[in-house]
């Protein structure tokens, strides 16, 4: 049922990256506030399973978000079926870990297309929506937006991107009416993390965090703080809220991520090689361009 007096009730919302994880669990916060759910994304049937799920009308619709104009035709499917969206949520994303000195730069670069450029074009493509509704778009990023680690080099190099990205965006499209958030997120309870937890590059990069930053979130706990955020328009949300506290201290980060590594880094690869993870989760290996 749809939650009593939400805004969200009976708009158009847009959720990129929602056949698993957060994307997925998010399309249900939402719903379950009433709105109508586009699902953009690869793999086609399990895009179908989540709209299938749902309370309230949801189109799945298998798009690029590297594809302009695969995003193009997303977006017009979208317009005709539930009408112009009143909120977009670029969740879209994939990682990898590894020395960047080992990695496949091809893969490298796909990651940064994905998070980055795919976020920037879903951006441009709904932007004429999100002002015709005076809407919200909210951009996914991460604590890596807030400061670097080693073995995730590419996720970020785009998780920062976006954050600034987003900050240009909310700047220019203020007087018009459309506001822009974003969601700074820990590590989250999906197979991306626990795909992750499989390869020691970067099972021993968490293990190396401070317990409150290491542990993991439950996908559902999120995807409400984040229905709340497009809920409210809010111009920043953190998960968990002490991230917050991240961002006051992001100038120190830097020295003490350099400090721990070169004491670390000399005695993992010690140990064992730290090869390269490839695409982690079901959905980093389902990425691929669509023809």
């Amino acid at each position: 049922m749809a939650q009593a007096h939400s805004p969200l009730e009976n708009r158009t919302v847009v959720v990129t990256g929602a056949a698993r994880g957060v994307g997925a669990a998010q399309a249900h916060a939402l719903a379950r506030r009433g709105a109508r759910l586009a699902l953009l994304g690869h793999e086609r049937t399990a895009l179908e399973a989540v709209a299938a799920s749902l309370p309230t009308p949801a189109l799945a619709v298998e798009t690029d978000v590297t594809d302009e104009g695969a995003l193009r035709e997303a977006a017009e499917t979208v317009r005709t079926r539930l009408g112009p969206p009143s909120a977009v949520v670029a969740n879209a994303g994939i990682a990898q870990g590894g020395l960047f000195s080992t990695e496949d730069m091809a893969s490298w670069r796909r990651v940064v297309d994905v998070n980055l450029t795919g976020s920037a074009l879903t951006a441009h493509t709904f932007l004429p929506d999100l002002r015709e509704t005076a809407g919200y778009y909210l951009q996914i990023a991460s604590l890596a937006s807030l400061g670097a680690a080693p073995l995730m080099s590419a996720y970020c190099a785009a998780k920062a991107g976006v954050e600034a990205f987003a900050h240009a965006l909310g700047a220019e499209e203020a007087h018009r009416g459309v506001a822009v958030g974003i969601a700074y997120l820990n590590w989250i309870d999906t197979d991306m993390i626990r795909d992750g937890d499989q390869h020691a590059v970067l099972r021993e990069l968490r293990a190396h965090m401070p317990p409150p930053a290491r542990r993991v979130h439950p996908v559902e706990t999120v995807a409400e703080t984040l229905a709340r955020a497009v809920e409210r328009r809010s111009t920043a949300v953190y998960v968990p809220a002490w991230l917050r506290f991240a961002q006051l201290a992001r100038t120190a980060l830097p020295p003490v991520v350099l400090r721990v590594s070169r004491r670390e880094l000399p005695r993992l690869e010690a140990e064992q090689p730290l090869r390269p993870t490839g695409p982690l989760g079901a959905g980093g290996r389902a990425d691929r361009p669509l023809s």
